[in-house]
């Protein structure tokens, strides 16, 4: 079977993850390619290890109303650049929008793969979770479920690689000089992810979470999401460790490890990796949660959110291991 794919935002990390996992799918077939500045060019161009079938291939600008023929388009944009944009594709075509602008906007379902899958299968238009929210949440949800912490009492503590941020242009603060050797604190306190880790929180719990604090870190390496979750809460660390595993049994791309997970684990993979410590005493939960910011946290999950609208097997064009070193 053969399944007629589009990208719009192909330049970015976010689009061109999503080209190099569409590339080797079994079932997809890359059949456009948009976007801003670099359109007009061909792929290649862009990136010169490409397989021979998609060298050639055009990059146009992206206009809703010239798309080809199309199954799945999947978008990656800037958060405020979509919306309009993706209103205007024909009902017929199935979205997957990685980027922020249609997160629990009405008409759209909340991508959470991992956690809610069924909620996704036939579904037209998908929102895909953003790269903390997924390292986040997947690590959350089995205590959420399972009554073993306080919603209202939850800090994060996360770390993200540079890629993160975005591709950016030449005047990009993001650039080497700028991040290496150094560690950036920044969105404190209104940052995009909260209020779709605040609403899920919800969702899984059945109460409210006024008391989230979330402060996300720049860190020096190209990819990767470590967050550390300080939760209240008298569950123990094993049955803490039980519980994701329960909650995760027969699920294909969920780690449930005894040791704190690191970042290189999900190094180019949809893999995310859960782990827990615990002390009853002090009442005290710490969740680590870690993915691939451009695997699990964007790219991966998305293209685990187009298998799933499209009846595929759920890990297909997924099933490679991380890379490493």
């Amino acid at each position: 079977m053969s399944i007629r794919v589009g990208i719009v935002g192909i330049s970015g990390f976010g689009g061109g993850e999503a080209m190099r996992l569409v590339a080797s799918h079994p079932s997809f077939d890359l059949v456009y390619a948009a976007g801003e500045g670099s359109a007009g060019s061909r792929l290649i161009d862009r990136f010169p290890g490409l397989p021979a079938k998609l060298a050639g291939l055009v990059i146009e600008k992206w206009d809703p109303a010239t798309l080809p023929k199309l199954d799945v388009l999947f978008a990656s944009l800037p958060t405020g650049a979509s919306a309009d944009a993706l209103a205007r594709v024909p009902e017929e075509v199935k979205i997957v929008d990685i980027g922020g602008d249609h997160r629990y906007v009405e008409g759209w379902t909340y991508g959470l793969a991992d956690v809610w899958p069924d909620e996704i299968k036939g579904k037209s238009r998908v929102a895909n979770p953003g790269c903390f929210p997924a390292a986040v949440l997947t690590a959350l949800a089995p205590l959420l479920a399972g009554k073993l912490v306080e919603p209202g009492n939850i800090v994060i503590d996360a770390k993200t690689g540079i890629s993160g941020a975005g591709r950016g242009g030449a005047d990009s603060r993001f650039g080497y000089a700028e991040s290496n050797e150094n560690l950036v604190p920044y969105g404190l306190l209104k940052h995009t992810h909260m209020p779709e880790m605040a609403t899920t929180i919800e969702r899984l719990s059945g109460d409210g979470a006024s008391g989230l604090v979330f402060t996300p870190h720049l860190v020096p390496m190209t990819r990767g999401v470590l967050a550390t979750i300080y939760c209240r809460g008298r569950a123990t660390t094993d049955q803490c460790l039980d519980a994701a595993r329960r909650f995760y049994d027969r699920r294909s791309f969920v780690r449930v490890t005894d040791r704190p997970p690191q970042t290189k684990w999900a190094t180019g993979s949809n893999l995310a990796f859960v782990s827990y410590a615990a002390d009853v005493e002090r009442n005290l939960v710490i969740a680590m949660g870690v993915v691939d910011n451009l695997g699990k946290g964007a790219a991966g999950q998305a293209v685990q959110n187009a298998n799933l609208i499209c009846g595929l097997p759920e890990t297909a064009g997924l099933d490679g291991a991380p890379v490493w070193p």
